[in-house]
């Protein structure tokens, strides 16, 4: 009797047919947004000085009406991304410096958060795809900074997202993500890596299939793991630091989905 492990098959066929339904998505549902917030704003130009009665609810009609568009449009986007995620291009690169510059741009964009990070003193040189790599951190961060809007009421202590970056004996690169926002659910957190699996109302579900392809991609995975100290979720991003899938098994580095 021979048995064989799928797991990682049927995870890719999966993922496969959800990119199919993504492109199919992003095709029907982008050509008409555009004529819509066109007719909207030309609406609201021609009319809303002739307009004397009710005339703030016909600029918050039209209002709404381009904003609800932007934000069909940003979906759309999301899901082109997703169906059509590049090839990691791999690259001799500073991993230090990459995070450090996206750190300052996610500071800047979050005044009220307090970013910290853990680096190296001397510089990490691995290789990875530095565009991709920055957009699976960028995501992280972004969805540890909506975690932690979503437990303002309840949380203590100032908001903070601490990053670290650590490598192991087997040159695996490791960083670590963490805030003290509300956390993961503690049951069939490893779900949230599918598509269009989400917690938030307003998510589309791919924000972390994304990073999770980035970073099979770079030979590595993703965990969804607790905060060690306390409420708050620490998001693992791991891949061999000379890169690929098949480094990552010659130096028997198991590609895990979460916790």
């Amino acid at each position: 009797m021979t048995l064989d492990d799928i797991t990682e098959l049927v995870s890719a066929q999966r993922t496969s047919a959800w990119a199919d339904v993504a492109r199919r998505i992003a095709h029907e549902i982008k050509n008409p947004l555009t004529p819509i917030q066109l007719s909207a704003e030309r609406l609201k130009r021609k009319y809303s000085q002739v307009i004397t009665q009710d005339r703030e609810i016909f600029d918050q009609c039209t209002d709404t009406i381009v904003r609800q568009v932007d934000d069909i449009k940003r979906m759309v986007d999301e899901f082109s991304s997703f169906a059509r995620m590049p090839r990691a291009r791999l690259e001799d690169d500073d991993l230090s410096a990459c995070l450090q510059q996206t750190l300052f741009l996610m500071r800047n964009g979050h005044p009220d958060i307090v970013i910290d990070e853990h680096l190296p003193a001397t510089p990490v040189v691995a290789r990875f795809d530095r565009r991709l790599l920055t957009q699976a951190i960028t995501n992280i961060v972004k969805n540890a900074t909506e975690g932690i809007a979503a437990d303002a009421a309840q949380r203590g202590a100032a908001p903070r997202i601490d990053v670290s970056l650590a490598i192991d004996a087997a040159d695996v690169v490791a960083i670590d993500i963490v805030d003290n926002g509300k956390g993961f659910p503690k049951e069939n957190r490893q779900k949230l890596l599918e598509p269009y699996v989400t917690t938030r109302s307003e998510g589309t579900g791919l924000g972390l299939p994304i990073v999770l392809k980035i970073l099979e991609d770079h030979g590595g995975g993703v965990e969804l793991l607790d905060a060690p100290d306390g409420q708050g979720a620490r998001v693992r991003l791991y891949f061999p630091m000379n890169g690929g899938a098949g480094a990552a098994a010659s130096q028997g580095v198991s590609i895990r989905h979460g916790e």
